[in-house]
């Protein structure tokens, strides 16, 4: 009879000693990813022979039998990745009540880990497979992709046919979708961070699965040439995906080889290691200088480069491809999905060359770009300036991708196309949305191509954790923010000072450019001002803004190191930065890239007090300047002059204005016109003044009646009179806008006001087609609201004393929040319906979050979404709601914290999803 530990300790030396071979394969000096599937795959049938072994001595039944489940059951096994079983019982088998066959079990699991498999095991019953399945998508995708390692066929084929009958394919795609959005968000939605995960960041390895496991459960195909061959990808796109997913899988196969373990991120500890393992080297001995703003690099030697920058440059190239590859099948496959109305053309045509397909922009034909090149910018153009508009359809990025070869030097130095270029960048809306698309396609870096060497390049300092181009790209749209009113409350003074900007795009260009000339060699800051002098010669732009922009890329880090290293309080050093800068302009959009560029660097680096001394340097080298300083609140000193103005019109008591105004903050000011802060002041300041007095002499009664109390009631008896709740201020008045009423509500905060409100105007037949949130600094709610009623559009003024009681009267009841009506849906809205789309993801400081809807039109929608919301406790701090047509587009800032769950977002996501689709 032989020895059991004995053979196990054979088995465990001849798994160890093939291995080992397999391994020293993976980790041969060279680039050449040729043979990493075939590798992994030998790693995998190496671990398959030695369950098989371990298996049949432990005995089992021919009921029983062994899968390999998630990655392991791809086929494919990294060095030190888990090894994933699913034990498959027959149906009825109780292990926690079978001695014989627990101890069965544990000692076959016991004996994987004796020979050195490091498995991840789960022991089900097909029903119980089925259940797990069912509520858990994880579970459901990892026995997606099960496969037979031995035991019984019968019963294996049986739950994968159970399994099959289970799936719903689109459920399964939403999920994965929302799933892959929270991973991603966990990145910064980027593939360009500084240590990426190989296989988790947005571009990598799990970006391909995702692609695989929702075509496998649709039944669209289980390999990428099989997805080819049913024309969700392109002979070219199949190549291409295979060739980048040997590339990641091969880096993330040397990393786990390098770390001696499972290690999926490329660290800076390992980074030269894998570098080397490819065969990059060092085309000089690298000098590392500070490259913080405000602190002037060393020059570098041209063409110098650490191998570990060659390895993290053909790794972003490859990220990038994967990311628009994923996108382009994702939405091919979610046609597939969609496609219920076979032959019913659901496009709107744009102009002649594009169309509007539910959302997304698309090419009137395939070859569109490769025919008439002049078309790839006005892509981005139409895209900014068609309201609605939510991205591009596989369709087009499927074109532009193909259309690569087109943007040539010819291409650059077309006077329509350059025209193109600088009106994208002279849109009032869109700016930021169309870089990024732009970049994310590789158009930006073949039309500007000084921003193509820049793509992918990493900066080794400790304080960027973007590559260079998602720094540029984050400036850009840190300073694009300045210009926006709903991003005024982020950084009050940069707002205020941008609003009497006249010319915002000459920030953009110096955004784009401001860094584009690093790892080039030499100064980056003067080369790059070089830089954006040929591109405003090239494109036409007057001297005078051409001197502007020169000057901000060139002194983009001199306001940052003033402030930091320099003694603000010496004349002298204030003196000569203000003879740096100039005059007042100058100095404005110096400060204003400034404050964008370091905000731009990393999350951590900007903090109150560089605000501080940025905006005391600032004040100072006004004054030096020699001219009064600017009002920095121009317009919002405007308005409230003009809002005055109106309110003396009404006999308001002079100063009257103040309890209200001292609660305001610089973005309720930029969001509302005088008219509007002249009717909420005199609105509100009678009644708070009424309200103060009356709270006043009720509480000098209950503090008497208190007194006397104490006196009669015995020792430790509590008080039973308390102060009467704060009641909620409702006004109504026609809106000035035309139809309907403009409704506003004062009121305490509380979480589910914003529901409560909504589940009002729902239940009364309004229609909500504005909404303006704000919170003061006393704790109160100071919504607007502008809603129509329909079907009593002749009545509006006998509704205003209606709308003033009873939205009071619900406000102050604080009862359980009414069950949604049923909106019904317009025929427009039945025949071309709009894919919901629910977008949530963090805002600038990661304090709040954004969130953006997408939907078809009805009645009641608003108030079934902020009725989620509430029931996550979830307050709502502003909302922006617009409607186009039958398509509403809403975006809300809120806060709880539910929302530091990872699995309550996706929850809450997939509910609003649920609640989008009616």
């Amino acid at each position: 009879m032989s020895d059991p530990k004995g053979d196990i300790g054979a088995l465990r030396l001849q798994y160890r000693s093939d291995k080992s071979a397999l391994l020293a394969q993976l980790g041969v000096q060279g680039a050449s990813s040729r043979g990493v599937r075939s590798a992994l795959q030998r790693l995998a049938r190496l671990t398959d022979q030695a369950l098989r072994e371990l298996w049949s001595s432990a005995g089992f039944g021919p009921g029983f039998t062994l899968m390999a489940v998630g990655g392991y059951g791809r086929g494919e096994l990294f060095p030190f990745s888990d090894v994933d079983v699913l034990v498959l019982l027959p149906d009825g088998s109780q292990p926690e009540q079978d001695t014989t066959l627990k101890a069965r079990l544990e000692g076959f699991i016991g004996a994987c880990w004796d020979v050195g498999l490091e498995i991840g095991s789960s022991v089900r019953t097909a029903a119980d497979c089925l259940e797990e399945a069912s509520k858990d998508v994880t579970v459901q995708t990892s026995l997606l992709e099960c496969r037979l390692i031995c035991g019984s066929k019968t019963a294996f084929q049986a739950l994968v046919s159970q399994l099959n009958e289970a799936m719903d394919p689109k459920a399964f795609f939403v999920a994965k979708t929302l799933e892959m959005r929270q991973r991603h968000n966990k990145f910064e939605n980027t593939p360009y961070s500084l240590e990426p995960n190989c296989k988790e960041s947005p571009g990598g390895l799990r970006d391909l699965q995702i692609i695989l496991w929702v075509a496998k459960a649709a039944g669209l195909g289980r390999s990428w040439d099989e997805l080819a061959r049913k024309g969700l990808a392109t002979p070219l796109e199949a190549r291409q995906i295979k060739a980048n997913e040997a590339l990641l899988s091969l880096i993330r196969a040397r990393l786990h080889l390098l770390a001696n373990r499972r290690e999926d991120r490329l660290v800076f500890d390992l980074q030269t290691a894998v570098a080397e393992s490819f065969g990059f080297k060092a085309q000089v001995p690298a000098v590392i200088t500070p490259s913080s703003p405000g602190v002037r690099p060393t020059p570098h030697s041209r063409g110098t480069r650490r191998a570990s920058e060659a390895l993290m440059k053909r790794y972003y190239w490859a990220a990038k491809a994967v990311t628009q590859l994923n996108q382009i099948l994702l939405l091919n496959i979610e046609e597939r999905l969609s496609s219920n109305d076979a032959g019913v053309d659901r496009r709107r045509p744009l102009n002649e060359r594009f169309f509007d397909k539910g959302g997304m922009l698309e090419v009137a034909h395939d070859n569109l770009y490769v025919q008439q090149p002049q078309a790839i910018l006005e892509t981005f153009l139409i895209y900014q300036t068609t309201v609605g508009m939510k991205g591009l359809s596989a369709r087009t990025l499927r074109a532009l991708y193909n259309a690569r070869p087109v943007m040539n030097a010819q291409f650059r130095a077309d006077p329509v196309n350059r025209a193109t270029f600088f009106r994208i960048l002279q849109q009032p809306d869109g700016i930021t949305h169309a870089m990024r698309l732009m970049n994310q396609t590789s158009v930006l870096g073949r039309y500007l191509w000084v921003f193509r060497n820049i793509v992918g390049q990493m900066q080794h300092d400790l304080f960027h954790v973007y590559t260079v181009d998602q720094h540029i790209l984050m400036v850009l749209r840190n300073v694009r923010r300045f210009f926006m009113a709903e991003h005024s409350h982020e950084y009050p003074f940069c707002s205020q000072l941008a609003a009497g900007w006249d010319k915002p795009w000459i920030f953009y260009i110096a955004a784009l450019f401001h860094d584009i000339a690093k790892g080039r060699g030499g100064d980056h800051s003067e080369l790059g001002a070089k830089d954006v002098r040929t591109f405003c010669r090239q494109h036409g732009i007057a001297r005078e803004d051409s001197q502007l922009m020169e000057f901000l890329v060139s002194e983009h880090l001199t306001m940052s190191r003033m402030a930091q290293k320099e003694d603000l309080s010496d004349p002298d050093v204030i003196n000569a930065f203000a003879q740096r800068v100039g005059n007042e302009r100058y100095l404005t959009a110096l400060y204003l890239l400034t404050v964008a560029d370091i905000r731009g660097t990393s999350p951590k680096v900007w903090n109150a007090w560089k605000g501080k001394l940025l905006e005391d340097l600032y004040r100072y080298t006004l004054r030096a300047l020699g001219g009064r300083a600017p009002d920095p609140d121009a317009v919002v000193e405007a308005r409230k002059r003009d809002a005055l103005c109106m309110l003396a019109l009404h006999a308001l008591p002079h100063m009257a204005h103040k309890v209200l105004w001292d609660t305001l903050d610089v973005s309720y000011f930029m969001r509302h016109q005088a008219d509007e802060i002249a009717w909420h002041t005199r609105v509100l300041t009678k009644q708070l003044a009424l309200t103060a007095s009356q709270n006043h002499n009720q509480l000098t009664a209950q503090l008497a009646r208190t007194a006397a109390k104490r006196t009669a009631a015995p020792e430790g008896e509590a008080n039973t009179d308390a102060v009467p709740d704060e009641h909620c201020i409702v006004r109504a008045r026609l809106s000035p806008e035309g139809e309907g009423l403009q409704v506003l509500v004062y009121a305490a905060d509380q979480h589910d006001l914003f529901a409560r409100i909504c589940g009002y105007f729902d239940t009364s037949g309004f229609s909500i087609l504005d909404a303006r949130i704000h919170t003061t600094k006393t704790g109160h709610a100071l919504d607007t609201f502008q809603v129509v009623a329909p079907t009593l559009s002749e009545h509006y003024r006998e509704l205003i004393a209606m709308v003033e009681n009873n939205l009071a009267q619900t406000i102050d009841e604080r009862g359980p929040l009414p069950t949604p009506s049923k909106g019904r849906l317009s025929r427009r809205v039945k025949s071309f319906p709009v894919t919901p789309r629910v977008d949530l993801r963090p805002d600038d400081k990661a304090q709040r979050w954004l969130l953006s809807v997408s939907a078809s039109d009805r009645a009641g929608l608003l108030y079934c979404i902020s009725r989620v919301l509430a029931r996550y406790d979830i307050s709502v701090q502003l909302a922006k709601i617009t409607t186009l047509g039958e398509r509403v587009e809403d975006t809300f800032l809120i806060s709880g914290p539910q929302l530091q769950v990872n699995k309550r977002q996706i929850e809450i996501e997939t509910e609003l999803l649920e609640t989008l689709e009616g």
